[in-house]
């Protein structure tokens, strides 16, 4: 198959065409790409995280870095050198993500943004007709998640999440494990985020640095004055643009534990404990918690599920062999994941029946299949819908957390049903008027 017009080749995939014309292996259309087409993209967010995304996509070769996009100057310009460095060509570098969006020759954006960002920029981009893999959680609260589906299906684009351990093959092994019954019916899942973070300290407002475009950097949030302590990356410790460690390092395993579980809907009720048990600082998110979530199916024994997620963010020590991981208890056996290291299958009385001791996240496999189903208009292994359901558990931990109790969840509507103070909280608010206030919140 020819691909000289690319684009119109894109437009069909995404759109959903008939299967026989439009889904087809991706080593095919590599075979039939010319050399010089390539996937037109866009980084918006290349420091921390993003950083890494710059360093992978400018030497894919499938991959044309046309734009990096950052408010703050010294980032954009180590992103654009980087760029240049490892492609051999230089991008435009622009500090508003609109220049990036308004570019028709754009496919797809990269979004590693705050997370404050990361639900108005998809939708944006979604719009604009681009394919977007963003970074995790996928939204700041519930409401901007359901949001991003929308978008993604009206405007028949692939959004793939960066919870890279889909795409992972240890994990992607061990899944499959538990489908095939490995530990007959898993019934409970839990997660775990045990390991030594620091401290933010105390700070006072402050002008912003001159690199920084602070009123940028803030965007559709509500305004508050600078602090040294808010950013880079300390912002996830902060209610208004980040959802605390749960959504941060949390969500990955979380998001393990929904695929082993096997569950494809919300809960109907989470009760937590936690709060600040060591940091004496700024940040606005518990250090500690033990959450626990219900999933009642029809409420027939045998269809019932128990997700729990444990964090001790103060810890240095390494829990069930893992420091970040998972377990999941079946009635047949029980199963230690770690996202790092493999994995443990125990049958009865403890018996060690399968270990796999290697593997750790991939983010080159997680880059390629968000590339792979944008020729093939294939669902990505990390799509927003199950994202969302992952993200969402964050948001609700957090808020049960933080109201001291059990909060009862309708996973229809996606309202706290039992506590108005904190079903205020499935959505945020905005900076009235701002351009990147999403549509229907």
């Amino acid at each position: 198959m020819a691909i000289t017009d690319r684009r119109e080749f894109l437009k069909r995939t995404g759109q959903g065409a008939a299967a026989a014309a439009t889904v087809m292996a991706w080593n095919e259309v590599v075979e039939a790409r010319d050399a010089n087409e390539r996937f037109v993209v866009g980084v918006i967010g290349p420091g921390g995280m993003g950083s890494h995304h710059v360093e992978l996509l400018a030497k894919n070769k499938q991959v044309h870095v046309a734009y990096v996009c950052d408010v703050d100057e010294t980032r954009l310009a180590a992103a654009a050198a980087t760029t240049e460095k490892l492609s051999g060509a230089a991008p435009k570098a622009v500090k508003d993500l609109r220049r990036v969006l308004d570019d028709k020759s754009v496919d797809a954006v990269w979004i590693a943004t705050p997370d404050h960002w990361h639900g108005p920029a998809t939708i944006l981009a979604c719009d604009a007709g681009k394919h977007v893999y963003v970074e995790k959680p996928c939204a700041h609260n519930i409401r901007e998640g359901r949001l991003m589906i929308e978008a993604a299906r009206r405007n028949h684009r692939v959004v793939q999440v960066g919870t890279q351990s889909r795409s992972t093959a240890h994990i992607r092994q061990a899944m499959e494990r538990l489908r095939n019954g490995a530990i007959g019916q898993v019934l409970a899942a839990k997660a775990w985020n045990s390991q030594k973070r620091s401290s933010i300290g105390h700070a006072k407002p402050t002008d912003p640095p001159s690199t920084l475009d602070y009123d940028l950097w803030i965007g559709p949030a509500p305004m508050v004055p600078y602090q040294a302590n808010m950013l880079p990356g300390i912002w996830r410790w902060w209610y208004n643009f980040g959802a605390g460690d749960m959504g941060n390092d949390g969500v990955h395993d979380i998001d393990i534990a929904c695929w082993g579980l096997g569950v494809d809907t919300h809960p109907a009720a989470v009760a937590a404990l936690g709060g600040k048990y060591f940091f004496d600082d700024d940040q606005q998110f518990p250090d500690t918690q033990y959450v626990v979530f219900e999933y009642p199916g029809d409420g027939k024994v045998g269809h019932k599920r128990q997700l729990i997620f444990e964090q001790r963010i103060w810890s240095p020590y390494v829990q069930e062999g893992y420091e970040n991981g998972n377990a999941f208890y079946g009635t047949d056996g029980m199963m230690l994941l770690g996202k790092r290291g493999g994995y443990r299958i125990f049958g009865p009385r403890n018996k060690l029946v399968e270990e796999v001791t290697t593997g750790s996240p991939d983010l080159p496999a997680h880059h390629q299949n968000f590339l792979e189903c944008i020729a093939s208009g294939q669902p990505p292994h990390a799509d927003i819908e199950i994202n969302h359901r992952s993200s969402a558990l964050c948001h609700l931990g957090n808020l049960a957390t933080r109201f001291g109790g059990s909060l009862h969840f309708d996973p229809q509507t996606e309202q706290i049903t039992d506590n108005p103070k904190a079903s205020t909280l499935v959505r945020r608010e905005y900076r009235e008027g701002h351009w990147a206030v999403p549509h229907g919140v």
